[in-house]
C-alpha cells in the first residue's frame, strides 16, 4: 500500500509538544536578535579601528562578547527544549506503530518480512525524530535567521544586496534538484538495508537448519549479493553528494565576488560608508552558517521523507477483524461451540473452508484430522477471531463471536501450540504471560499439573531462571510443559492443541500426554494431531478434506466406515 511520504502526516504527533516547543521558539527568538546586535556593533567598531581608539575598540569588542554569551544562552535554551519536542515526537510515533501492529491480523504478518518490520519500528522513527529535531532545532532557526539578517541587509543597502542575491535562485533550483535525487536514493538504501536485516533475522532465527543442510556458503553469497546491491545504493547517494558540494561552493563563491565588487564601487562613488560596509560583510558572514545548515537540512529533509513514507505507510494498513464499536464482553462462557455454514477464503481467492457446520457441547473433546492443506489450522484459527470467515456465523454459548470484545474472547481461549513460543523474562513470568501481576503459588500449582514443577525447581534460580530469547536454553519438552501451565493458568473454558506433541521425544510425549489429559478435563477441547494415536480417545473425530467435512464420528465409528479415516489409519498403523 502506497502512502504520501509528507512532513504533515506528523502533525498529531508534534502538536502535543507546543508547550515544549514554544519555549524552544523564545531561544530562537532571543537567538536572531542577539545575531542582529552584532551585526549592528561589528559597524560601529570600523570607525575605532581606523581611528586606533583603543578603548572603543575594546568597549565595543566587550559588549561582542557579552552579546555572543546571551547568545549562546538562548541557543542552549531553543536546543534544549527542541530537542525533548522531538525525542517525545519519535517517543510516541514509536509506540503508536507498535500498538498498530499488535492490531493487524496474523495473515499480514504470514506475508511480511520481520526485519523490514523491526527497521521501520526502529530505524525508520530514529531517522523522523533526527529530522523533526533538526526542523525545530536547526532549519526554523535558520531560516528566521536568515530572513532577518536579509531584511536588515536590503534596509542597509538594496544595490548590495541584489548582487548578493542575483545567484540565489539558480542555488535554490539546484538544492531542490540534488535534494529530490537524494530523497530517491535514501529510499533504494532504506530498502536494501532492511531486506539485510530480514535476511540475517531469517538465517540466525534457522541456523540449525541452516548448518544441518550445509548451507552456509549459500546464505553467505545471499548475504553478500543483498549487501553488495546496498552497496552500491549508498555509493550512488555519496557520489551525488560529492558533485553537489563544488557546485554550490563555485556559486556561493561567485556571490561573494560580487558582493565585494559592488561594495567597492558604491564606497568610491561615496553611496556607502565604511561603517555601513562592515555591517553588510558581518551580516553576509553571518548568512553563511545559516544557508549551510538549511541546504544541509533540505537535503537530510529529502531523504527522511522515505522513512515518514515508510512508517506511515504501515500505518495505513487496516486490519480486516475488527472489534463492533458497540461489542460486548463475553461472559463466563459453559464451552459450546458452533460453526454454521462457515466458509473462509484466503485474500488469493483460494477457498479454504465451505459451508462448515458443527456444533460441539460444552467438554466436547473434538480432533480435527486431514490432509496438508485440508483447512485444519483454519478451522481452529477462524475461533479465537485469527481470521473471520467469509460466510456464516461461529458462536459460542450462543453468542455470535464478531459480537464480543476480542479480549474477553481469546482470553476465554487456550492455544498450545507445536513449537511453544518463550519470550525474554523469567519462568515464572512466561508461564503467566499477559498477566502484570500474578500470584506465585497459582503458577507453582499450574507448573505441577503440566509437570514442569520438577524440572523448574532444579533450575539454577527455579522459577526466577532467566529464559533466553526463544527459549533456546530450555529444550523443546519443557517449553511445551511451560506452555501448557501457561494454558492452566489462564483456565479457558475452550482449549487449542494444534500439533501439541508431534515434535517430541517419546519421553517428553509422556510428560506432555500426561499434562494433557489433566488440562483438557471439563473442558471443550479442538485437537489437531497428524499421529493419529492421540485422538484415538477424543469424543468425535472430524475429518476435513477440500476444506468440507466429509466425515465425523467417534474412533470406532470411523473405523467401520472404511472411508478416509480408515485410510489414514491403515497407512498410520501399516
Amino acid at each position: 500500500m502506497k502512502t504520501r511520504s509528507n512532513y504533515w502526516l506528523l502533525l498529531p504527533y508534534i502538536q502535543p509538544q507546543w508547550r515544549t516547543i514554544t519555549k524552544g521558539f523564545i531561544g530562537i527568538f532571543g537567538y536572531v536578535l542577539a545575531t542582529l546586535v552584532l551585526i549592528n556593533l561589528a559597524g560601529k567598531l570600523a570607525i575605532p579601528l581606523a581611528q586606533g581608539n583603543l578603548v572603543a575598540i575594546v568597549q565595543i569588542t566587550g559588549t561582542c562578547a557579552l552579546i555572543f554569551l546571551v547568545r549562546g544562552l538562548f541557543q542552549a535554551i531553543q536546543d534544549m527544549y527542541m530537542a525533548k519536542a522531538a525525542l517525545k515526537v519519535a517517543f510516541y510515533l514509536r509506540q503508536q506503530l507498535y500498538t498498530h501492529l499488535q492490531k493487524l491480523n496474523l495473515s499480514y504478518f504470514e506475508t511480511t518480512k520481520a526485519g523490514d518490520l523491526s527497521y521501520r519500528l526502529t530505524e525508520d522513527v530514529d531517522r523522523i525524530g533526527e529530522v523533526v529535531n533538526k526542523i525545530f532545532h536547526d532549519f526554523i532557526p535558520c531560516v528566521l535567521q536568515l530572513v532577518a539578517i536579509a531584511i536588515y541587509m536590503i534596509y542597509l543597502n538594496l544595490q548590495l544586496t541584489l548582487a548578493t542575491m542575483i545567484i540565489a535562485p539558480l542555488i535554490a533550483i539546484l538544492i531542490g534538484w540534488f535534494g529530490e535525487l537524494l530523497r530517491k536514493h535514501s529510499s533504494k538504501n532504506q530498502n536494501r538495508v532492511s531486506g539485510l536485516s530480514a535476511i540475517f533475522l531469517e538465517v540466525f532465527n534457522g541456523i540449525r537448519l541452516v548448518q544441518a543442510f550445509a548451507a552456509e556458503n549459500y546464505e553467505i553469497a545471499r548475504f553478500g549479493d543483498e549487501a553488495e546491491r546496498n552497496l552500491k545504493a549508498k555509493y550512488s547517494a555519496e557520489r551525488l553528494k560529492a558533485i553537489k558540494s563544488p557546485i554550490l561552493g563555485f556559486l556561493s563563491a561567485s556571490s561573494v565576488l560580487s558582493l565585494l565588487i559592488v561594495g567597492a564601487w558604491q564606497i568610491s562613488q561615496d553611496n556607502l560608508t565604511v561603517a555601513n560596509f562592515f555591517s553588510y560583510l558581518a551580516a553576509a558572514a553571518l548568512l553563511v552558517d545559516p544557508i549551510s545548515h538549511i541546504t544541509k537540512n533540505y537535503n537530510e529533509f529529502k531523504q527522511g521523507k522515505a522513512s515518514v513514507r515508510r512508517v506511515f505507510e504501515l500505518m495505513a494498513i487496516q486490519p480486516t477483524v475488527i472489534e463492533k464499536p458497540n461489542a460486548i464482553a463475553l461472559p463466563p462462557v459453559k464451552g459450546e461451540v458452533e460453526y454454521r455454514h462457515v466458509s473462509f477464503i484466503y485474500q488469493a481467492g483460494k477457498l479454504v473452508l465451505k459451508d462448515i457446520s458443527l456444533l460441539v457441547s460444552p467438554g466436547e473433546a473434538i480432533a480435527v484430522v486431514g490432509t496438508s492443506a485440508a483447512g485444519k489450522s483454519i478451522f481452529v484459527n477462524l475461533l479465537p477471531r485469527f481470521y473471520d470467515p467469509k460466510t456464516g456465523q461461529i458462536l459460542i454459548d450462543g453468542v455470535d463471536i464478531r459480537d464480543v470484545k476480542l479480549h474477553s474472547l481469546r482470553r476465554q481461549i487456550g492455544i498450545i501450540l507445536q513449537e511453544s513460543i518463550m519470550f525474554s523474562g523469567t519462568i515464572a513470568q512466561n508461564i503467566a504471560f499477559g498477566q502484570d501481576f500474578f500470584d506465585m503459588q497459582a503458577v507453582t500449582a499450574a507448573a505441577k499439573i503440566a509437570n514442569a514443577h520438577k524440572f523448574i525447581s532444579e533450575l539454577p534460580e527455579d522459577y526466577r531462571t532467566w529464559v533466553g530469547e526463544r527459549g533456546v536454553n530450555l529444550s523443546l519438552g519443557q517449553r511445551q510443559r511451560i506452555a501448557i501451565a501457561r494454558a492452566v493458568l489462564l483456565n479457558p473454558k475452550i482449549l487449542i492443541l494444534d500439533e501439541a506433541t508431534s515434535a517430541l521425544d517419546s519421553e517428553s510425549e509422556v510428560l506432555v500426554q500426561e499434562a494433557l489429559e489433566r488440562l483438557i478435563e471439563n473442558r471443550t477441547v479442538f485437537i489437531i494431531a497428524h499421529r493419529l494415536s492421540t485422538v484415538r480417545r477424543c469424543d468425535r473425530i472430524l475429518v476435513l478434506e477440500q476444506g468440507q467435512i466429509v466425515e465425523l464420528g467417534t474412533h470406532e465409528e470411523l473405523l467401520a466406515l472404511n472411508g478416509r479415516y480408515g485410510q489414514f489409519y491403515a497407512q498410520e498403523f501399516s
